[in-house]
């Protein structure tokens, strides 16, 4: 029986040719071998299993082989490329970093540069995963990196370029290897399939080439797998249960029931997803992914973004001219929180369910949403009809004159209804009190000029509903005390006893004949006046009936008190009293050289 070999060592490309999804590296090596152009030093770098280490051996392998062929390959067929074959060439030197990346390490292998090559034009050094070199590594490897010898090639590899000193990245020539495509994938293993005579499905391969996410180590490793599984046939429902993926036919499914609301099959379906073993984080995260997809089906210029099996993306199309944009993007706004949320929910089979209630209830509210916006869309401002101006007659001495001062009048009879109506301690009724201005109105405005209409309205007003009005007043020192003292009263009835202790403790004074203000001593009297200030000032200007009446605030700093403060002795202090109350204590610790911890 033969011994089995690994398809990603059986079918490691040897040429340049054979290398999958690297073109633009391949072409520029083997351009610069054509040319005689090769750099001392070269840097590979990108994502793992795309074919750094094997483009770093089949340069190695070109550059010494002695019959290149013009397309920039090598012969195979010489002694250097045999040797390279069989691994027994002495030109080419593997070291691993991130076993090696001592200071010795690379003093050795500085040690090996200093000696030609006995066979072949060049001596290549291939360090793979060199971001793992310590710092004082990469100074004892940097006088050697800039200055090598003219046979000595060094060909560094890394998954993480970032993590490389600056000083080795300027002396190096970089070249940045790309993460594999899906048809590049499906193509290099169906060349492998039919090599190896096993039954695929084309299906199952690209399964295999989304999930290995451009890397193509882990597509080898995947489908070695497999064939081992399935016993030498690769079917697309063996590659989904293998790989713990869960079939896009459940999706389909899913939407039909979500469109037409039936939570019932919704969650018959959910239910049998979760029999199977699949965890709800998974459930989720894959129709985010589903409905992500029916959002790339919905325009043709990003249709190429979707990489899915073939047998799908007629049924990915359909679906997606049957579902509107608006509940795609709702619907993946939906998942987005519930995924966040998964890990926080302690019933997790419930917060899926609850993520797939709201799914299939979700079209009801983007019509509603929709059907509001319409509605307030339709709005219009009430429009009102234009009153014609009215002639107001006013009486002089000895002539009548018709003045036109509808304006003037209606504003005045507006302003004096505001003030009426704040005066009106015991109203009888809103609407008795709002006829008898609009009946004072109207027979002041017709029968009276404008001052003789307002006073007229005064005095009814005051007749209907048995009221005193009182002229405003101004400030008086005398009467701002008074109300200053009833506004204490008031606070100390309402239960507000520090506020009034507070008030207590400030100053009130007139500053003009419209405005008082009132000094307070620190923060906390501060504070209190700022919350009682607007208060305050409707009840003074209540009590002088002046809303012209305002208020100031005066903050005083309260003066310091020079009162000591008692306050423990500190160590130091206790033993500097106890010497001088007794003074023997000193002498003894002088003469015992003891020193003391303050």
């Amino acid at each position: 029986m033969d011994k089995f070999i690994v398809s990603a060592r059986k079918y490691r490309p040897q040429t340049f040719d054979t290398v999958v999804g690297q073109s633009h590296i391949t072409t520029t090596l083997k351009n610069a071998i054509s040319h005689n152009q090769l750099a001392h030093a070269f840097l590979f770098c990108g994502p793992r299993g795309v074919g750094k280490t094997t483009c770093a051996r089949i340069l190695a392998k070109t550059i010494n082989c002695e019959n290149i062929q013009p397309n920039g390959e090598a012969c195979d067929k010489c002694v250097s490329c045999r040797t390279f074959n069989e691994g027994t060439s002495l030109n080419i030197h593997e070291l691993d970093a991130a076993s090696n990346n001592s200071v010795d390490d690379i003093r050795s292998l500085i040690e090996q540069v200093r000696f030609a090559p006995q066979m072949g034009k060049y001596k290549v050094y291939i360090i793979d995963e060199v971001h793992m070199l310590s710092s004082s590594a990469f100074n004892a490897f940097l006088k050697t990196l800039e200055e090598p010898p003219s046979y000595a090639i060094f060909i560094l590899a890394t998954t993480e370029k970032h993590k490389i000193l600056p000083t080795i990245l300027s002396r190096c020539q970089i070249f940045d290897f790309k993460r594999i495509t899906t048809n590049d994938t499906v193509d290099h293993l169906q060349e492998i399939v039919d090599k190896e005579e096993i039954k695929a499905e084309k299906p199952a391969l690209q399964v295999i080439a989304q999930k290995s996410e451009g890397c193509m180590l882990d597509a080898l490793s995947i489908m070695d797998k497999i064939v081992s599984f399935t016993n030498g046939e690769l079917t697309y429902q063996n590659t989904l249960e293998h790989l713990n993926i869960l079939d896009a036919d459940y999706f389909f499914k899913l939407l039909d029931a979500m469109q037409q609301q039936q939570l019932a099959d919704a969650m018959l379906l959910f239910d049998d997803i979760n029999r199977k073993g699949f965890e709800g984080d998974m459930v989720l995260n894959a129709m985010a992914e589903f409905f992500r997809n029916l959002l790339v089906c919905k325009d043709e210029k990003v249709a190429n973004l979707l990489e899915v099996v073939e047998s799908f993306k007629d049924k990915y199309i359909a679906a997606a001219k049957k579902t509107s944009a608006s509940y795609i993007i709702s619907a993946l706004n939906v998942l987005n929180e519930a995924e966040i949320n998964y890990k926080l929910a302690r019933n997790k089979r419930l917060h899926v369910e609850l993520a797939l209630i709201k799914l299939t209830f979700l079209q009801q509210a983007i019509d509603l949403s929709t059907d509001k916006k319409k509605v307030t869309d339709k709005v219009k401002a009430v429009q009102f009809r234009a009153l014609k101006p009215l002639e107001v007659k006013e009486k002089t001495e000895g002539t009548k004159n018709k003045v036109q001062g509808t304006g003037e009048a209606r504003l005045m009879v507006e302003e004096q209804q505001e003030n009426y109506k704040t005066q009106i301690s015991k109203p009888k009724t809103e609407s008795s009190t709002a006829g008898n201005v609009q009946a004072a109105v109207q027979t002041a405005t017709t029968t009276s000029g404008v001052r003789g209409g307002l006073s007229k309205i005064r005095q009814k007003i005051a007749d209907d509903n048995n009221l005193n009005i009182k002229q405003a007043k101004p400030l008086d020192e005398e009467q701002l005390k008074v109300a200053w003292q009833e506004y204490l009263l008031k606070l100390k009835t309402s239960s507000k006893h520090s506020v009034a202790s507070n008030f207590e403790m400030m100053d009130c004074r007139m500053k003009t004949e419209e405005m008082f203000e009132v000094i307070c001593t620190g923060n906390i009297q501060l504070g209190f006046l700022k919350q009682e200030k607007m208060q305050l000032l409707e009840h003074v200007q209540q009590f002088f009936y002046n809303p012209a009446i305002n208020i100031h605030i005066e903050l005083i700093e309260a003066p310091e008190e020079n009162n000591p403060v008692d306050r423990p002795l500190s160590t130091k202090e206790q033993f500097m009293r106890m010497a001088e109350k007794y003074p023997l204590v000193k002498e003894l610790k002088d003469r015992l050289n003891m020193e003391l911890d303050y």
